[in-house]
Formats: C-alpha cells, structure tokens, sequence
C-alpha cells in the first residue's frame, strides 16, 4: 500500500508492478476520480467525512484497510504521514511492514532539535543553534543577543519551508515568532520552534543515503537544491556543479557517519549549508524518499524505490549489487517542478480543469506525474505539483539544453503554471550564475 496520493503514489505503485508486487491505492472522497486509482490493483477510502488532507493523516483509517486486506508493507511516500514515528508505530504494532527506518530513528530524525545532537556526537559540524525548542519569544530574543542578526525560525516537526522565518532586526522578531509558530502548528500539529543563525546565501547540498538492516550505510552522491522560492526547492541538480571534490567528500562522508550513529535504514536525505568560505554545516535529515530522488536516479542508475522495497524486504545492500565503490556519477540530470501557480499572482495556486495539456517529451526526458492531462481538475486542497521534468544529459549544458527544449514544448490551459518561470529560470540563471557564483538562493 501507498499512504499516499498523486505522483508518488503513482511512482511506488510502478516499482511494485516491475517487481512482481502488488499494489493498494487509498483515496479521500474528493479523490475519487484521481490517477492514482487506476494505477494500483485495488483501492479504497479512507478519511469518509474528513476535509481532504485530514483524510490522509487519519492513521486508524489507514491501518484498518492494511489489515482487512492482508497489506505486507506500507510506503509512505512524502509528505503526510511519512516522517511520523506515531504512524511508522502503527504499521509496526499491526505487523505491517513500514518502508523506511525503524519508528525509533524516524522520531530521532523528525526531531530536528535531536537530530542536531545526534550530528554534533558525530563530529558532523552544525549551523549554531538552540539545543532545545524555544517556547517564548523571551528565548528568541536572547538568542539574537547572543549571536546577532540575521537569525532563523525553523519548525521543530516538520519541514518543507513551513514554519521558517528569517529575522534581519529586532524590530521584525515579534511578528516573524508569531507567523512561524502559526504556521508549524497548523502544518504539523505542532508549533515548536528553534531558532538558528541564518546563512547568507549558501548553497543547499543534500546527500541521498541508503541503509540496509544489517548496517550497510552507502551514498548515492549529493544534489544541489540552491534554487528555491519561499525556501521552497524549484529546481535540483545532480551532481552538484563546481563543488570542491574534497567537499563532496566531506560532505558524503559525514552523511554516512551520521546515517552509522543511528542505524539508519532504508532511504534518507541528509541536508547541508554550504557558505562562500566552503563551510559546510548540517541541517537536518530527512527520512523518507525526497521529491527529487528522481535526478539521483538519473546519474547512478540505481532505481531507489526498488532498493527500498528490496531492503525492506529484508535484503543486504550487497545483495542487490549496492556497494560504494560499485556506485558512480554517470552526467547531469535536472528536475523542475512545474507547479499550478499564478505567477502573476505571486504564485499563488491555481485550480480548475486542464483543457489543454501537451508535455516535453523526447530523449533524455523523463516525467512523473499524476494530473497532468487533458480534462484534469486541479484541486486547491492538495499540493501544487502539476508534473516532475527531469532532464539528464553527458554534461550540464546538455542537460540544460534538453530541459530548456522540453519546457518550451508544454502547452497548458485551463489552469496557470509556472513554465515560464521555470524556463526563464533555467535558461538564464541557473547555468550561467551557477557555474559562476556558487552563492545561490533565489528567493
């Protein structure tokens, strides 16, 4: 079963059907006529009477089906309830199997206060911080005195860009406390905050990591995920450009020892800052398969949903032919996200039905989606992500040609996207400025 909706749901459910395994798709009411449906090999409600995302963090709902249809194991997915040790619990005390690290790890990891204990025992460097959730504005206020502006607000439970909230003066800390407390309680059900120094425009590397049940622990190199709005990632790249080898080196190895220190299993992401000195600084780990897995996939070949299904299933890393030193970049790959948004609007999401939908396709095209065809209706209840455009090429300008090509054939109606955004952003900013200034987020 996926726990999930939409691309990633579509995604799992594909790597299943390659593998032999069969497929249950669960849905709330105002995702009956959904794609995700049709792509399983059965299907069933949950949430009946609950608001839409309510529906998929309804945990006893989710359970119920996996037991009244004999489910063996559950993929999350990302979002919802993927990095909730409460759910990863649940499948565990049904004896379901849950498909990625144990409860235990999951609760340390989600924890991003934990989390950055768990790193400094590592001898893996951090970006200064509070060592505990701040619970008035009185801590944050002393933190800023300690170390000065500008400072960050982050949610202690949850990511995504929700509860983050940059402070550049004290006039602006009562108000930004406020926002962000507001906003990690009402997307985590949970407002704990703690309070970082903010790095100047650093550069966002991420490490995909892989964990067996018998303490395995490889890389699959690292993604550059600087090119972001709102702190929300727009377009990701792999492998990073310009990046030192000795810091990539660094940087792999720390995820590693990190990932050892916890026994972590299955797949994660470990996040970093990297300032203009070359510094780099641990952010948090995220313990699940991240959006943009897909350019990982791209450059190594290795088919990361089939690993976590396969190490789930109790198998070694070496087994499935996973070593490190068998594990090399092969090119460039970079995915867009092509979002339902307005941005005329601010980018603000946009609903309503497609009436017109013609994809990029070609050589060196790869795309993951679920909604993105003709008559498609847009929901304004779930996220905005219309399709995935990865793009994978022998070099970066062959990558960046091929995807600058594939955005310019979309042909979108009925609902506002953000292609013309994205292509500007590729054609004239990503791989030139990247290639010359590695100082980059774009707000």
């Amino acid at each position: 079963m996926v726990a999930n909706r939409g691309e990633i749901a579509i995604r799992v459910f594909r790597a299943c059907t390659e593998l032999g395994i069969r497929t249950v798709a669960v849905y709330s009411e105002q995702d009956t006529g959904q794609m995700h449906r049709q792509k399983a090999d059965e299907a069933y409600l949950i949430g009946k009477g609950l608001p839409p995302v309510a529906a998929y963090l309804h945990i006893p709902d989710i359970i119920k089906v996996a037991k009244e249809n004999d489910v063996d194991a559950i993929h999350p997915g990302y979002g919802f309830l993927s990095e909730r040790a409460d759910f990863a619990q649940a499948c565990v005390d049904a004896g379901v199997r849950f498909i990625g690290p144990t409860p235990d790890v999951v609760r340390k990891m989600g924890d991003k206060v934990e989390a950055r204990a768990i790193a400094t025992s590592a001898g893996v460097p951090v970006v200064p911080g509070t060592d505990a959730p701040i619970s008035s504005l009185q801590e944050a206020q002393e933190f800023s005195n300690s170390y000065g502006f500008p400072i960050i607000f982050k949610a202690a439970y949850g990511g995504g860009g929700r509860g983050m909230r940059v402070v550049r003066e004290y006039e602006e800390l009562e108000e930004n406390y406020q926002r962000a407390y507001s906003e990690a309680l009402a997307a985590f059900g949970n407002g704990a905050l703690f309070v970082e120094k903010f790095i100047e425009k650093p550069r966002h590397i991420e490490v995909q990591i892989m964990g067996d049940k018998y303490g395995n622990v490889i890389h699959l190199y690292e993604r550059d995920c600087s090119i972001q709005r709102r702190h929300q990632k727009v377009v990701e790249i792999a492998p990073a450009t310009q990046l030192d080898p000795h810091l990539r080196d660094r940087l792999t190895a720390d995820s590693v020892n990190l990932a050892r220190q916890v026994s972590y299993e299955n797949a994660g992401t470990v996040e970093f800052l990297v300032d203009k000195h070359g510094k780099h600084y641990f952010i948090e780990v995220n313990s699940r398969l991240q959006v943009e897995h897909t350019v990982t996939e791209e450059i190594t070949d290795v088919d990361l949903v089939h690993a976590q299904l396969r190490v789930c299933e109790g198998r070694s890393l070496p087994e499935l032919g996973l070593k490190q030193d068998k594990i090399r970049i092969n090119g460039y790959a970079i995915q867009c996200r092509v979002t339902t948004e307005d941005p005329a609007r601010g980018f603000q999401p946009d609903t309503g039905r497609l009436e017109v939908f013609r994809s990029g396709e070609g050589m060196g095209i790869r795309l993951d989606s679920a909604s993105a065809f003709q008559g498609a209706v847009i929901s304004p209840h779930y996220d905005s992500l219309l399709v995935k455009v990865i793009a994978s090429g022998k070099d970066l300008p062959a990558a960046s040609a091929k995807m600058s090509r594939a955005l310019a054939e979309f042909r979108v109606r009925g609902v506002k996207v953000s292609l013309f955004s994205t292509t500007v952003l590729c054609v004239n900013r990503i791989f030139s400025k990247i290639l010359g200034d590695p100082s980059l987020n774009f707000q």
